[in-house]
């Protein structure tokens, strides 16, 4: 799918957590919409298999070895990316990981866990990327995109750590944009709400969960390409004046 003023003709966008799920969509969308594509996540199979395929369609795909919370490796990604493509001048900050359960069952490691790669790994994937922008020259063009949930937004019983991490992320997401705004790229975040996928299956197909679906005005989950219009919109040229943004893409969920 592509949106009208919403190519990507040129740009070369790094995606992290793209082994599967949204970080895959969003590597495919990107493709098709004619950028460059670098994709790291720590299950590097699975990305050469991705790779592969996106190469075999005559679209320039690099796959990477990257854990976000360990900044060696990601000035390792984008020192290949670049070896590779040149600049990169858009991001996408996917990776993310949860840990679920009341929050008096939950322990320290758990949320250490996820704020490491949910608030830490995004931060400084954003700050890696925006130093690289800024010293190639290519950051006026340039693009960081983080994912947060509207769960940052909303209460939601059980995933305490999660939510939490979210927040900091949609509100990192403003701090950076203005900190950024005279010399670094734009910077702006997606709430998606709750997505069709394997991750979620198996509470939505619960008693628990059926609850939850009748909960939302529409009744239903997002599929993960209701998402394509806003993601492709803010990595493109047409989003030249929009920075700071936090756009929430939940079919109305959290009404």
């Amino acid at each position: 799918m592509t949106v009208a003023g919403s190519r990507l003709d040129g740009r070369t966008v790094l995606i992290t957590g793209a082994s599967g799920g949204l970080g895959e969509h969003f590597a495919r969308i990107c493709a098709t919409a004619g950028a460059r594509v670098v994709i790291g996540a720590r299950r590097t199979e699975r990305l050469e298999t991705i790779a592969a395929e996106l190469e075999g369609q005559g679209q320039p795909t690099l796959a990477i070895p990257l854990d976000v919370t360990d900044p060696a490796t990601i000035a390792a990604a984008f020192d290949a990316a670049e070896a590779r493509f040149g600049p990169v001048d858009s991001v996408i900050a996917n990776a993310g990981v949860e840990k679920s359960g009341p929050a008096l069952t939950l322990t320290a490691e758990d949320f250490d866990a996820v704020f490491s790669v949910n608030a830490k790994g995004v931060f400084l994937t954003a700050c890696e990327a925006a130093r690289r922008m800024i010293a190639a020259g290519v950051a006026e063009r340039g693009r960081v995109l983080l994912v947060s949930s509207i769960t940052a937004h909303s209460v939601a019983p059980g995933i305490a750590p999660y939510s939490a991490s979210k927040a900091a992320v949609s509100h990192m997401g403003r701090l950076l944009a203005r900190e950024w705004a005279r010399t670094g790229p734009n910077v702006n975040c997606i709430s998606p709400g709750y997505i069709a996928s394997d991750m979620v299956a198996d509470w939505f197909a619960s008693e628990g969960g059926q609850r939850h679906l009748k909960s939302f005005p529409r009744r239903r989950l997002v599929e993960e390409d209701g998402l394509d219009g806003a993601v492709l919109y803010l990595l493109s040229d047409a989003a030249k004046n929009t920075t700071g943004a936090d756009l929430t893409v939940d079919d109305g969920q959290s009404l």
